[in-house]
């Protein structure tokens, strides 16, 4: 089964507080977003890459991340929308049969054991996500900031990417809500939303991080450290 991963790397990283937009900023020597394709790109299982940003970056994406980096999967460089999600409906149009692996720019640590996974599960299932279990308990609060209730902890999890659908379900529940102009916060909202059908949660892991401020830079640092 064909296996297509969409990643959307058209982020501001306002919180960064640089000129470069996050997916670009340095990391070890690398722009975090090459980290990232090279997750997929040294993947067997995996296919092509779709990789979708803003218009201003589409030269600059393809000279200075897939070029240099001999990134020969990525099969596409594409202009994405205003929300992720209609980005990740842009990259979509692009992919006709089998799975699509939907993966954030800036969540460079993913694993071949948890992409494994997610694979196998996604065929068997329709629909996969990447998540850990909560460590902290967590509190409901209403709008006056005190506390509703207290949700059971060992049913929480805090949802990563990738997150994996068979392409027919995936295009079907983007295409409803982009008829509703519903904004989901994620992809699987929508299928949840949509399909009701059952979408399968495996571990990921607690340093596959989505690197948006200054304080990841230097986790994602020690990541990198560890792993060599």
């Amino acid at each position: 089964m064909k296996c297509t991963v969409i990643i959307p790397a058209a982020g501001q990283g306002r919180r960064m507080n640089s000129d470069k937009k996050k997916q670009f900023i340095n990391l070890k020597g690398k722009p975090i977003l090459v980290w990232t394709i090279e997750k997929f790109q040294q993947h067997d299982a995996i296919d092509e890459i779709i990789l979708v940003t803003s218009s201003d970056e589409i030269d600059y994406c393809t000279k200075e991340v897939v070029d240099a980096y001999g990134l020969t999967k990525v099969k596409h460089i594409i202009v994405g929308g205003t929300e992720r999600q209609s980005s990740v409906f842009e990259g979509l149009s692009f992919v006709d049969e089998g799975i699509v692996l939907i993966h954030d720019g800036v969540r460079p640590f993913i694993t071949t054991e948890v992409i494994d996974n997610a694979i196998q599960q996604t065929k068997k299932f329709g629909a996969c996500a990447v998540g850990v279990p909560v460590k902290d308990t967590i509190k409901y609060v209403g709008e006056d900031g005190t506390i509703i209730n207290t949700p059971q902890r060992s049913k929480l999890w805090a949802v990563q990417t990738p997150q994996c659908f068979r392409i027919d379900l995936i295009k079907s529940a983007h295409q409803k809500a982009l008829e509703e102009g519903y904004l989901g916060t994620d992809d699987t909202v929508l299928v949840e939303r949509y399909l009701k059908i059952p979408i399968k949660m495996i571990n990921g892991s607690y340093n596959n991080i989505k690197i948006t401020t200054i304080e990841d830079i230097a986790f994602g640092e020690k990541i990198i450290e560890h792993q060599s």
